[in-house]
Formats: C-alpha cells, sequence, structure tokens
C-alpha cells in the first residue's frame, strides 16, 4: 500500500487532495484507479467488483452516498437552517439576501439591499455576514457600521448573487465528521493568525496573508484595528489572531477534541445531517453560545468537505475509512 505523502510528492502542487485520497484508498483497497486528465487530477475513475466510477474534482462531490437533491439543501444555508429548524435543531438563524436586480422577478419580497440594511439596523449595527452558497471561509465576516455594510455588499457581489446575514455570537466551535450518524471525529477549530517575525509591520503581514488568500481564490479577512496597532512590528514568533472566521482554507487551524457536552454535540450533528438527508457531511456547531455552557447552535453544514486535515494530522486511517464508504456506497466493494 503506497502512503498518502509518497504519493503526493509525485504531484504537482495543484493537484486535488481528494483525488491523492481516492488512489490511495483505491490501492489499500484492491480497487482499480486511473486519472483521465492528462495528469491534472481533475478527472479520475475507480474500478471494482465488476462497476466502475467517475470524479470530478474542483466543484465536483466527492460524496456520491450523498444525493444531489441533499447536497443542493446544504450548500444553500438559508434552505438548510429552514430544515434543521424544523427538526428540531438550533442554528444561528438569519436571513438571505439578494445582491443584483437580475431575476428579481422570481423572487418574494423582503430579501433586497434595503431589507437588508434594515436587519442590519435591528442586529445593532454590528452582524456577521457570508455569501449564502459560500464555502472555504470566502467573505465570512463581522461588519459593523452601515458604510462597511454597504461596502462588503457591494465587494461580494462581483463573486456571488447573494449573502446571509446572522446575529454576531461567540462560543467555541468545532467541527464533526459524520456518516451514516457515525461521528468518525470531532475537532476543535482555532482562527487564522499571522506570525511576527521582528521586522515587518503587522499590515506588512496582513498584506503578504491577503495575497496568499488571494491566490487561492479566497477573500482577505476584515481586520479592523487603527493605524498605531497596524504598523506595530510584532515580536518573532508573537501570534496575531484574525477573528471571524475559522476555516482552514483561510488559515485556521483544527485540533482533535470533542465538545465538553460530547453528547448533545454528537446528537445535534446526526440530527443536522438527517434533516438534509445527507448520508456523509461535515457539521460545523458553536458550543458555550455567549457565555451559555448548555447552549449550541449548528453554523452550518458541508455535504463536500475537505478532509486535509486529517492528512496534516497523520489520520491515513480516517481517510481510508471516509473513502471505503463512499466506495461501498457505490458498489465498488462486495460486501
Amino acid at each position: 500500500m503506497t502512503p498518502i505523502r509518497a504519493i503526493r510528492a509525485g504531484k504537482p502542487a495543484y493537484y486535488p487532495d481528494q483525488t491523492i485520497y481516492a488512489e490511495y484508498a483505491a490501492g489499500a483497497l484492491g480497487l482499480g484507479f486511473a486519472e483521465l486528465d492528462g495528469g491534472t487530477g481533475l478527472i479520475f475513475e475507480v474500478t471494482g467488483a465488476g462497476r466502475r466510477a467517475a470524479f470530478g474534482a474542483g466543484r465536483g462531490s466527492f460524496f456520491p452516498q450523498n444525493t444531489a437533491t441533499a447536497a443542493t439543501l446544504a450548500n444553500d444555508k438559508h434552505l438548510a437552517n429552514v430544515l434543521m429548524a424544523r427538526a428540531g435543531i438550533a442554528t444561528l438563524r438569519g436571513d438571505y439576501f439578494f445582491l443584483h436586480d437580475r431575476h428579481r422577478a422570481h423572487r418574494a419580497p423582503g430579501h433586497e439591499r434595503a431589507d437588508a440594511l434594515a436587519l442590519f439596523r435591528s442586529l445593532g449595527g454590528t452582524a456577521f455576514a457570508k455569501p449564502l452558497n459560500g464555502s472555504r471561509g470566502d467573505f465570512a465576516q463581522v461588519v459593523t457600521g452601515e458604510s462597511a455594510l454597504a461596502a462588503y455588499l457591494d465587494q461580494v457581489a462581483a463573486h456571488y448573487d447573494a449573502v446571509i446575514i446572522q446575529r454576531v455570537v461567540t462560543g467555541q466551535e468545532y467541527r464533526l465528521f459524520v456518516l451514516d450518524e457515525e461521528v468518525v471525529y470531532s475537532a476543535r477549530k482555532q482562527p487564522p493568525f499571522v506570525t511576527g517575525d521582528g521586522k515587518h509591520a503587522l499590515r506588512d503581514l496582513l498584506s503578504a496573508q491577503e495575497i496568499a488568500l488571494s491566490q487561492h481564490g479566497i477573500s482577505s479577512a476584515a481586520v479592523e484595528q487603527p493605524d498605531p496597532v497596524r504598523d506595530t512590528v510584532l515580536a518573532e514568533g508573537t501570534c496575531f489572531e484574525l477573528t471571524g472566521r475559522m476555516n482552514r482554507s483561510a488559515g485556521g487551524t483544527m485540533e482533535f477534541a470533542e465538545p465538553a457536552n460530547a453528547d448533545r454535540a454528537f446528537t445535534a450533528a446526526r440530527g443536522a445531517l438527517k434533516a438534509l438527508g445527507l448520508r456523509a457531511g461535515a457539521i460545523d456547531l458553536f458550543t458555550d453560545v455567549d457565555g451559555d455552557a448548555s447552549a449550541l447552535r449548528v453554523i452550518e453544514v458541508n455535504a463536500n468537505p475537505s478532509i486535509r486535515f486529517l492528512e496534516d494530522s497523520g489520520r491515513d486511517d480516517l481517510i481510508l475509512r471516509i473513502w471505503r464508504h463512499t466506495f461501498t456506497s457505490l458498489g465498488l466493494i462486495d460486501v
């Protein structure tokens, strides 16, 4: 069995993670694997038990055990919240708003920019906003002040059609990965940060981070600090947290950990997946909401989550477990 690190060593830097994991799992399980797009890794095929299945990387789903309907519902944060609330699962709620006039005749009133401003004012002029169908933490941030909201909506409009606006809450954020009601792992999420080198001012470190995120197609984190703070030269090794989003793709970190109220969190995660009709997915949730140790809220459900965290943590066994479930659901493994 070829280790994941050995497979990755032979691939270009842009090669998709999940394609590497599929090749690894196929080899470990005695299945056939073939890359079909001239070495890009964007299209590949796995064969076994007289069957074959094709996968597409990028925006393609790596979890075909989820139906297209279920995955689409999960991808729309408003629809997902509605279904979870109907199932009695606490969410961050909020409302959605369109950023363009096109298709206006096809939608109900109450979801235009003016309505977004009204909700924003009712929340005291500070809210958490993110694209309705966004991922990887792109444009997910706290917005304070009406002028900042207008600028934010204009910026997001260049890339997305709608946003969801929610009340700002605090808490400990966790990601739970679930397969058919079985929690495969639980991890605590920590915010992105920049690290001082004793030479460059904070503004320079933030600028370099913004460039790196842009190259990966992710918006920079909004860091509202007065000029004296931004001019500060951080001592070597000193970390400056970029609060507001925890996504690894945006520079956040994770570590294996279970919340103090693990039983309730696991039940909520299973219920969220069931409410959306998913068999596989990652559930992000807050515990200790606003200092209340008994409060828990589901943030969102990801029907096509990255599992790079497992590789970085040396848990190839869990990657194999996840892909075994996928291959089995497609009938590529005799059971």
